[in-house]
């Protein structure tokens, strides 16, 4: 961003909308004052961090919903999620008026749907999808990281290797999707503390078609983590 634009804001808001009844709204990461020293040696311009009352003002009941790619995968797993997600980022969109604005790949279907709004809605915005940042043993950043106790730590590098083994297959030329979708699976199914919501292999256009794009998420102990790569890229 800082290259990008002459100024850069960082937002931090946990969104209670885009979390589902029996969700971690209440136990979610939080720790604002580590975030702020984690952005001092960034020199951001502005740190933009709004109330919920400020963001769902009392009986604001506007939502905003990006159709189709909300309703497979994450869609499903997470009703109402991704109208949340949307309904959010409308409202920080709004609220700064970014030239462009930066989502990280993790959350590929969330930055899908981000991207499809920002379109969509002729907003201007251009939408920057960044790579994922992994530990040295593979395992991708995430919040929600903190929740595991070692034994499922080691087990949620499962997620990764999966992806990996998917990935060689396709770079030494396997492009059957049958055979890369049982490389993905079989690798899944090798960790007893993972419990898998889905492993496939879809375009990341509409996140519907068949395609080269790999898409984990799984229950891990008692944690739900989601993982993706791009076939073909560098792992």
């Amino acid at each position: 961003s800082q290259e990008e634009n002459d100024r850069t804001v960082v937002s931090i808001f946990v969104n209670p909308l885009q979390f589902g009844p029996g969700e971690d709204f209440e136990r979610y990461p939080r720790d604002f004052d580590r975030d702020l020293r984690a952005l001092d040696g960034h020199a951001v311009d502005t740190v933009f961090a709004p109330l919920v009352s400020e963001i769902y003002p009392a009986g604001a009941t506007t939502r905003v919903r990006v159709g189709g790619i909300d309703e497979v995968l994450e869609g499903v797993h997470r009703p109402g999620h991704f109208e949340g997600v949307a309904t959010v980022i409308a409202k920080l969109f709004w609220a700064t008026h970014p030239d462009r604005a930066y989502f990280g790949q993790k959350d590929a279907q969330q930055a899908a749907v981000i991207s499809h709004l920002a379109e969509d809605l002729g907003t201007g915005i251009t939408v920057r999808v960044c790579p994922i940042v992994r530990e040295s043993d593979g395992l991708a950043l995430s919040s929600r990281n903190a929740y595991l106790d070692p034994a499922a730590r080691r087990a949620a590098l499962v997620l990764s290797r999966s992806l990996r083994r998917a990935n060689d297959a396709y770079v030494v030329g396997e492009r059957d999707h049958v055979a890369l979708l049982r490389a993905l699976r079989q690798e899944m199914a090798t960790e007893p503390l993972v419990l898998p919501d889905y492993a496939e292999l879809v375009d990341p256009a509409d996140f519907r078609s068949p395609g080269h794009l790999a898409v984990l998420a799984a229950t891990v102990g008692t944690t739900r983590l989601i993982d993706n790569h791009l076939l073909g890229e560098r792992f």
